[in-house]
C-alpha cells in the first residue's frame, strides 16, 4: 500500500496551493502520509509512493512551475500512481460540468498514464499578483469559485484507491 504521497502544485496567488493543502489534508485523514509542496521546491519524487500534481490555469496554460515539475520528473512520475488537477475557471462552470484538461495537460495525462485529471474552479481576489489578474479583479470578474466539497470528495477517492489497492 502506498503510504507517502506528494501533492505538488504551481500557484501564483495561493488558490491552487490551498487546493493542494486540502487534498493533502484529506489524504492524511485517509491514513496516508501526505504533504503539499510548491512544485519548484521539490528536488525529486523517489521518496514518494504516489503523486498528485496541480497547476493554476493562466490564459489557457498550466502554471509554469507545474509544467516544469512534470517535465523534470516525468520518468519517475510515470512509474507511480499519479493524479493531476487544474484550477482556474472564474465562474461556476467547473462545478457544473467536467472541464477537460488544457492541451499540454491532456498530453501529460496520456504520456504519464495519470489515473485522473479534474479541473476545479479558481479564485482571484483583491491584491492578486500580475497586471492581468489585477485587471480581472478590477473589472469585477474575480471571486472564489473553488468547491471544497468537490475537492475533498476527489481527494477521498484518491485516498481510498491508495489504501484499498
Amino acid at each position: 500500500m502506498p503510504k507517502n504521497v506528494l501533492v505538488a502544485y504551481g500557484s501564483t496567488n495561493g488558490s491552487t496551493a490551498e487546493i493542494a493543502e486540502t487534498v493533502a489534508g484529506v489524504l492524511r485523514k485517509e491514513g496516508l502520509t501526505a504533504e503539499a509542496r510548491a512544485a519548484g521546491s521539490v528536488p525529486g519524487v523517489a521518496s514518494y509512493d504516489a503523486v498528485v500534481v496541480g497547476g493554476g490555469l493562466y490564459a489557457g496554460r498550466w502554471h509554469r512551475d507545474a509544467r516544469r515539475f512534470v517535465r523534470r520528473h516525468g520518468e519517475d512520475l510515470a512509474a507511480r500512481p499519479l493524479w493531476l488537477f487544474s484550477s482556474g475557471p472564474l465562474d461556476a462552470s467547473a462545478s457544473e460540468r467536467d472541464i477537460p484538461p488544457v492541451p499540454w495537460v491532456q498530453k501529460a495525462v496520456a504520456r504519464l498514464d495519470a489515473r485522473d485529471h479534474v479541473t476545479f474552479g479558481g479564485c482571484l481576489k483583491e491584491g492578486a499578483k500580475g497586471w492581468v489578474a489585477r485587471m480581472i479583479v478590477r473589472q469585477g470578474k474575480g471571486g472564489d469559485y473553488r468547491d471544497f466539497g468537490r475537492i475533498e470528495a476527489w481527494a477521498a477517492r484518491i485516498g481510498q484507491e491508495l489504501t484499498n489497492g
